[in-house]
């Protein structure tokens, strides 16, 4: 089991470093982070309906499984990029919970 966690904690940082390189850093205030976070579920919420078309012992069933893995992939990368956000801002002393707005 250790070496199945040691794989998808691997893809989810393989994935973390492929949207920095497409998107570069990216300083989401905290609402647009649960936006796009609440996509990529929903992706992954399609990718496994339209595995119940299917017969589980299909080619396409397995496909189909290997894409909803390849999402719930996506939305571990982009609660980590919002976590990563969190701790940014922590560090840098600036509240957390400010959802981009910043008093006076």
């Amino acid at each position: 089991m250790l070496e199945i966690r040691k794989k998808i904690l691997s893809d989810i940082t393989e994935e973390r470093q492929r949207q920095i390189a497409k998107f570069g850093p990216q300083y989401h205030d905290f609402p647009v982070w649960m936006t796009v976070l609440g996509e990529e579920v929903g992706e992954a919420c399609q990718a496994l309906l339209d595995s119940r078309k299917l017969t589980s012992t299909t080619p396409a069933y397995a496909e189909q499984m290997q894409m909803f893995r390849e999402e719930l992939i996506q939305v571990a990368a982009v609660a980590v990029a919002a976590i990563e956000r969190i701790d940014i801002q922590t560090q840098v002393s600036t509240p957390v919970y400010d959802f981009g707005r910043h008093s006076e």
